[in-house]
């Protein structure tokens, strides 16, 4: 559902938010290798994340990433899909059609719509502090 890059995006925001709430900045490698993705491919989604606020870039010998505490609770899931993969997601046909809308529907559009509907309000109410909270002590990132 979403692309490779936001499913990164999401994880590397997980990774940031857990290490800033234990009042570390995370460098560029260290979310590279907690996320199992490549390091080049990493700074140009953490870049999309710093222009869209969501995380907080550091240069310097003691910089990296983080996101400032009181914004843990203001971030959502909606914050980093959008940063990464913009509104798409809520507008594209389950087919993949150009044309389908609510004037000219597909065959799928209806259902298709109420499931764009469902996760846009899971996203909206979703704070990455949640979904840090629920992680276990000492474990940033859970791999595969």
């Amino acid at each position: 559902m979403f692309s490779k890059a936001c499913e990164y995006g999401i994880r590397a925001t997980i990774h940031i938010s857990h290490q800033s709430h234990n009042g570390n900045r995370v460098s560029l490698k260290d979310i590279a290798k907690a996320i199992d993705s490549p390091v080049a491919f990493t700074a140009k989604i953490l870049q999309s994340l710093a222009k869209n606020n969501v995380v907080t870039s550091t240069k310097g010998s003691t910089g990296g990433y983080e996101i400032i505490e009181n914004n843990l609770n203001k971030i959502t899931l909606l914050h980093v899909v959008k940063a990464i993969d913009g509104d798409k997601i809520y507008s594209g046909c389950g087919l993949g059609l150009n044309t389908c809308n609510a004037h000219k529907p597909c065959p799928m559009h209806d259902q298709f719509k109420a499931i764009r509907d469902e996760l846009k309000m899971m996203l909206e109410t979703t704070s990455i502090k949640e979904l840090t909270n629920g992680l276990p002590q000492g474990m940033s990132f859970l791999k595969r």
